[in-house]
């Protein structure tokens, strides 16, 4: 059964409707189509195209095709083009003839628009739901060891002492940001084009708002050309999507090495890791990095189909029958990836001895530099001084903080007996309180902003 065979004189080439048939991935919108559908049937009868019980023969013979997906009834037919045609060649074998009416002032193009739309607020939906309980994951191990002192790190090289629960929650904001992403793309993806037609809009008197609200799309598009074209929800989602995948590589990349035996400061459980085939003392961390792995398929999938898109005339072209695989392959991927973060997250060992052994004196050379300004020397020339006392301690093979005052004096006369007080981590860390530090009762703070944050 094909929705457009009348013009043509000759059978389509075996190999062009291999090429040009959707059905093997769109099939999957066969609930929003069918959906889309029995909410058209209505809106023709309000309208006063269809009878009540033609409208009612439509909505009950869809409903029969969806009890057929659901229980994998469903038996694709060779001449099945895409997902519209296989449920209105089915909704015909069910119900004959009166199945032809239900595409009155309709087009594909409208049609698989409005399809692929509910789809990724369904699909935007979802996703939240896995990042909001990574994110609590997240807020979960942060309190665990909230203020277990550790090292941080800038090019990847010892920098300042921080708390564990800082260190997680620096992954959390980023969640909740992709989380407002997915928001806004849903957002994105609530106008409806059904009533758009193939282009021009339909000549029926289709009361497009209560068919906007049936179908739980917030708004109407205003254009029909550009209804039929626009894929910007699409992108958003997938932007949403690569986006979210390079937070979770970044998070992977830290994870990685810190349960590497250089580090040791967390450890997998064997229910997260996997062997070798070859060595058996191994245990890899591939959960972690397939998650590190898996953002080069999410970034390509936004890059690929901003090509698809950039050179298109208005209104539909068959290009944008590319736009679904790379959605569907990145709600896949990612569904797939977010449940296994969450469990390894909750199943962490964390090690804080070994995070506190790997604290280095020299980490507080900034905390040298601002005892300095305390005696009333510019930050600069602290700076400067400070980098001269790290150069002359590492002459001597000694800590800088082994280096006996007479030998500091030689540098700055403003260093005094107090110095030894800036050689404590914990009351290091204790000085940056400021909104956003890693002080301890700054990261609780922040821990109950992050909490509220979640919620909302």
């Amino acid at each position: 059964m094909k929705l457009w065979g009348g013009r043509m004189s000759k059978e389509t080439d075996e190999l062009l409707q291999r090429l040009n048939a959707s059905l093997p991935f769109d099939i999957r919108l066969y609930r929003e189509d069918i959906r889309g559908s029995q909410a058209w049937a209505r809106a023709l009868a309000q309208a006063g195209v269809l009878s009540q019980p033609e409208a009612q023969a439509l909505v009950e013979g869809l409903a029969q095709v969806l009890q057929e997906f659901e229980a994998g009834d469903f038996q694709p037919a060779p001449g099945d083009e895409d997902i519209h045609t296989a449920v209105e060649r089915r909704l015909t074998e069910l119900i004959g003839p009166v199945a032809g009416k239900l595409h009155t002032g309709r087009s594909r193009n409208d049609q698989v628009a409005t399809d692929f739309r509910l789809w990724v607020m369904r699909a935007c939906d979802d996703l939240q739901g896995d990042v909001q309980d990574l994110a609590q994951a997240l807020l979960e191990r942060a309190e665990e060891h909230l203020e277990a002192p550790m090292p941080g790190y800038t090019h990847l090289q010892r920098a300042q002492p921080i708390t564990w629960g800082h260190w997680m929650l620096s992954h959390f904001w980023p969640l909740l940001r992709d989380r407002g992403r997915l928001r806004q793309a849903r957002t994105a993806a609530g106008v409806l084009p059904l009533g758009s037609g193939a282009l021009a809009g339909t000549s029926y008197p289709i009361d497009r708002q209560a068919l906007a609200r049936e179908l739980g799309f917030d708004s109407v598009s205003s254009n029909s050309i550009d209804a039929v074209s626009d894929r910007d929800f699409a992108l958003q989602f997938l932007f949403a999507c690569a986006l979210l995948g390079v937070h979770l590589s970044r998070l992977a990349e830290q994870m990685i090495l810190f349960s590497s035996a250089e580090f040791g400061f967390v450890e997998l459980d064997d229910a997260y890791s996997t062997g070798s085939s070859l060595m058996p003392q191994k245990k890899n961390p591939d959960p972690l990095e397939l998650a590190r792995g898996k953002v080069g398929r999410l970034v390509g999938h936004l890059s690929g189909l901003l090509t698809t898109l950039k050179g298109l005339p208005s209104a539909y072209d068959k290009d944008l029958q590319e736009d679904k695989e790379p959605l569907f392959d990145a709600y896949d991927t990612l569904r797939a990836l977010l449940p296994v973060l969450a469990g390894l997250l909750r199943t962490l060992q964390v090690h804080p001895g070994r995070m506190a052994a790997a604290l280095d004196p020299a980490m507080l050379a900034t905390d040298l530099a601002d005892y300095l300004v305390g005696k009333g020397i510019p930050f600069r020339q602290a700076h400067e001084l400070v980098g001269r006392a790290v150069r002359l301690a590492e002459a001597r093979g000694a800590g800088i903080h082994e280096l006996e005052l007479p030998a500091l004096r030689e540098i700055s006369a403003a260093f005094d007996e107090d110095v030894a007080r800036v050689f404590d981590v914990e009351a290091a860390l204790a000085r940056r309180g400021a909104e956003g530090g890693t002080a301890p009762e700054a990261v609780r703070r922040q821990l109950q902003a992050a909490r509220r944050a979640l919620a909302g």
